[in-house]
C-alpha cells in the first residue's frame, strides 16, 4: 500500500511536466555505455562465481562495468517509443527509475580491485535499492499502456504502435530479468541476504523439477478453489529414456528455482481455469491436468496437458501479446489474488524460458485441450543468456513503417485495387 501511494505521488509530479528529459551528463554517459554489448553469461559461469570462491571485489568490478552497459542499452530504446506512450505518466516514471539506477551504479565504475569493505557494502546497498526500485516495472508499464489506451482510443487499432510496444516490452522485461539475476546472485553470495542452503547464490545446481511443479500446482489449485470452489487433480510423471539405471530417479536441473516456478505456476493457472470452465456444466467430473517431465540428451521438456477445451486458432496467435487475455480483466477493487485476466502471464513466462536459451510454446486442439511446453537446457554451459542489444537494427524496428502486405488476407475475400 505504501509503495502504491508513493508511486501515485510521483505520477502526479510527472504529470505536471510534459517530458522528463535526462540530465545532459547522464545522457552522455548513457550514449557512451550503450556503445558496448552486454556480456552474455551462462549458468555455468554464474555457478563458477560461487564454486571457485570468487572474491566480492572481483564480482564488484565486473558488475560495476556490466550493469551500466545493460541499463544504457535499454535506456536508449525508451526514446524510440511512440510519443503517445512515452508521454504517459507511468512510463515516464519507469524512465526515471532507470535513470536513477544508472546514476547510482555509475558512482562505482572505474574503481580498482583494492576497494575497501565500506565501498563493497555501499555497492551492495545500492544493488538492493535498485532491485526494490525495479520491482514494479512490469505493473507500472502495464498502467502506462492502459493510460495510453484511455487517452488515445485509436491506439489499440494502430498496428505499428502495437508492434513497437510489443517489441519494446519484450526487450525491457528481458533486460530487467538479466539485471535482476546479476544483482540477486551477487547479493546472495556476498551480502547479508537470506540464503537457500541448496543454492549457490541465486542458482540451485540440483533443482528438483517435480517438486517445484507440485508446489506450483498446489498454489494454483488454492486460487482455483477460491474462485470456482473446485479444481482438477494433477498427475505427475518423470521420464528418463536414456538413463542407465532401471530405478526411477528424480529429474534435476541447474537453474534458478524462482524462474522455473514462475513459468509452471502461470501455465498451471491457465490449465486449471480452462478445465473448470469447460467442464463446469458436465456431470462426468473434472479430468486431471497431466505433467510430463522428460530428460533428453541435451534438453529437459516439461509438458502440462489439460482437457480444457483448447484455444481457437484465431486466438492462439495473440496469446503471447501483452495485455491480451482470454479471461475478463480483474476488478482493481477486489482483495483476492486474481487467477487470470492481466494478459502478462504467458509473454513473461516465455521470456523467462528464453532467458537461458530455452523456450515455451503452446500446442492446442480447439474443442479438446492444450499442451503447454517448456524446454530448458540440460547442461549449464549451454544455458546462455538471451539479452537485448541496442544497435541500428533495433532502432529500425521502431522507426520503419508497417510493411505492405504481400500475401493474401484469408479474412478479406473481396477484390482490392492495387
Amino acid at each position: 500500500m505504501r509503495l502504491s501511494v508513493c508511486n501515485n505521488l510521483v505520477r502526479t509530479i510527472v504529470r505536471r511536466s510534459s517530458s522528463l528529459a535526462m540530465r545532459p551528463s547522464t545522457a552522455e554517459d548513457v550514449d557512451k555505455f550503450a556503445q558496448y554489448h552486454p556480456t552474455v553469461l551462462t549458468l555455468k559461469r554464474l555457478i563458477d562465481v560461487g564454486v571457485e570462491n570468487t572474491s566480492a571485489a572481483t564480482s564488484f568490478l565486473f558488475l560495476s562495468k556490466e550493469l551500466p552497459v545493460r541499463l544504457a542499452n535499454i535506456m536508449k530504446e525508451f526514446s524510440f517509443l511512440p510519443e503517445k506512450l512515452l508521454t504517459m505518466p507511468s512510463v515516464q516514471l519507469v524512465g526515471t527509475w532507470y535513470e536513477q539506477s544508472f546514476h547510482d551504479i555509475l558512482q562505482f565504475t572505474g574503481k580498482d580491485s583494492s576497494v575497501g569493505e565500506d565501498v563493497l557494502n555501499k555497492f551492495n546497498e545500492t544493488l538492493d535499492q535498485m532491485r526494490n526500485r525495479h520491482s514494479t516495472v512490469v505493473e507500472t508499464m502495464a498502467e502506462g499502456i492502459l493510460e495510453m489506451k484511455k487517452d488515445y482510443k485509436d491506439s489499440a487499432e494502430d498496428v505499428h504502435t502495437a508492434s513497437c510496444i510489443q517489441y519494446f516490452l519484450d526487450r525491457l522485461y528481458a533486460n530487467r530479468i538479466g539485471i535482476a539475476v546479476l544483482a540477486k546472485h551477487h547479493l546472495m553470495l556476498f551480502a547479508k541476504m537470506q540464503k537457500d542452503e541448496h543454492c549457490i547464490g541465486a542458482i540451485d545446481p540440483e533443482c528438483d523439477i517435480k517438486s517445484i511443479a507440485e508446489d506450483a500446482y498446489e498454489n494454483a489449485r488454492f486460487l482455483c478453489d477460491q474462485y470456482y470452489m473446485t479444481s482438477p487433480d494433477c498427475e505427475f510423471e518423470c521420464h528418463l529414456p536414456f538413463s542407465k539405471s532401471s530405478k526411477e530417479k528424480k529429474i534435476t536441473l541447474t537453474y534458478i528455482p524462482s524462474h522455473l516456478y514462475h513459468m509452471i505456476f502461470e501455465l498451471m493457472k491457465n490449465a486449471l481455469r480452462a478445465v473448470v470452465e469447460h467442464h463446469q456444466h458436465h456431470n462426468s467430473g473434472l479430468p486431471p491436468v497431466k505433467v510430463l517431465i522428460c530428460q533428453g540428451h541435451k534438453d529437459i521438456t516439461i509438458k502440462i496437458s489439460d482437457q480444457g477445451g483448447g484455444i481457437r486458432r484465431s486466438h492462439l496467435v495473440h496469446l503471447f501479446n501483452y495485455m491480451y487475455s482470454t479471461a475478463p480483466r480483474p476488478d482493481d477493487s477486489q482483495t483476492m489474488t486474481p487467477l487470470a485476466g492481466y494478459g502478462y502471464g504467458l509473454p513473461l513466462s516465455k521470456l523467462y524460458a528464453r532467458y537461458f536459451n530455452g523456450d515455451l510454446w503452446l500446442n492446442s486442439i480447439d474443442g479438446f485441450g492444450t499442451d503447454a511446453m517448456i524446454c530448458l537446457k540440460l547442461f549449464p554451459k549451454d544455458a546462455s543468456e538471451l539479452l537485448p542489444i541496442f544497435n541500428r537494427t533495433a532502432s529500425l524496428k521502431y522507426t520503419q513503417s508497417e510493411q505492405v502486405a504481400d500475401w493474401s488476407d484469408p479474412g478479406n475475400s473481396g477484390s482490392e485495387k492495387r
